[in-house]
């Protein structure tokens, strides 16, 4: 009697499983040929790094020594922070002059150089995106609407005025603003920009630069990260274990920060010397991509 109610409780049970569906295939992986990478080879003086230095977590918060503060961190070595493009490997391989491929900011490339915003690659949109790396330095000038080219459109349209569309709130005292939707960040006292813009690297989609008003509560100019044991110079920290800082390496990946907003050195020492401990900070928008 028992063995019977226990196999019915069983049989019961199974009925209530949902049934098995047909098997998911796995995903295929990346396309050798589409895949994005740097146009120039990295090499001794080019450390192209895709992930950052960042901090997870928050700091322990101590008084640096004078010594500490007398020390500034070492200069990047010569060609990091140049503007490499991202672009297909196959053409790398195939040395390609002026691409035919559709770039990830195709669409955002083309409305900037006022041309027919379809978001397709044409022979036309390739030379007008050719002429536009070449006037910035960008390599391999070859018309890929990548990463790089989009961030620097973006930071030459700022311009003088980054704060056009009055997304960073005004105030009588200074505010470091963070546009993730743009990649730039500035500092402005008033209406007054007292620096920047400039190129910037947020969050990435795990991680993200968490967004709205912050206080820069701890500076730290020879920072190491407590999880990754690298440096992060010229730190100032604003919430948990975000902060700006430098990095020693391009800013312009398809892959963002750990939650930091990444600068390149000479940035990040100018940074340095226009914030304080109590400055506010403003984050809005999202990172593309993310």
């Amino acid at each position: 009697m028992i063995r019977t109610r226990i196999a019915a409780v069983l049989l019961a049970a199974v009925s209530l499983l949902p049934l098995a569906g047909p098997a998911r295939a796995a995903p295929a992986p990346p396309d050798p040929e589409t895949r994005l990478v740097p146009g120039v080879p990295p090499g001794m003086y080019r450390p192209w790094q895709i992930d950052t230095p960042d901090q997870a977590l928050p700091p322990t918060v101590y008084e640096p020594t004078a010594a500490e503060d007398a020390v500034e961190p070492p200069d990047a070595p010569p060609g990091t922070y140049a503007l490499v493009e991202y672009v297909p490997l196959a053409d790398i391989v195939s040395r390609t002059a002026c691409t035919k491929r559709t770039g990830p900011y195709q669409r955002a490339v083309e409305r900037w150089l006022k041309r027919t915003a379809d978001g397709r690659q044409s022979a036309g949109d390739c030379m007008a995106i050719r002429a536009f790396q070449r006037a910035q330095g960008i390599t391999p000038a070859i018309g890929f609407a990548g990463p790089v080219t989009w961030a620097r459109m973006q930071l030459v349209a700022a311009g003088g005025n980054p704060n056009a569309k009055k997304k960073c709130p005004v105030r009588s005292y200074r505010v470091a603003c963070v546009d993730l939707d743009r990649q730039l960040t500035w500092v402005q006292k008033g209406t007054k920009v007292v620096f920047g813009p400039v190129s910037m690297r947020s969050g990435r989609v795990a991680h993200p630069t968490r967004t709205g008003w912050h206080t820069i509560y701890w500076r730290h100019k020879n920072h190491v990260s407590s999880l990754y044991g690298t440096p992060m110079p010229y730190a100032q920290f604003f919430d948990g274990g975000e902060a700006f800082h430098a990095v020693y390496g391009t800013l312009h990946t398809v892959v963002g920060s750990m939650g930091c907003v990444n600068l390149t050195l000479g940035d990040a020492r100018r940074l340095w010397g226009v914030l304080k401990k109590g400055d506010r900070v403003y984050v809005w928008g999202r990172r593309p991509g993310t």
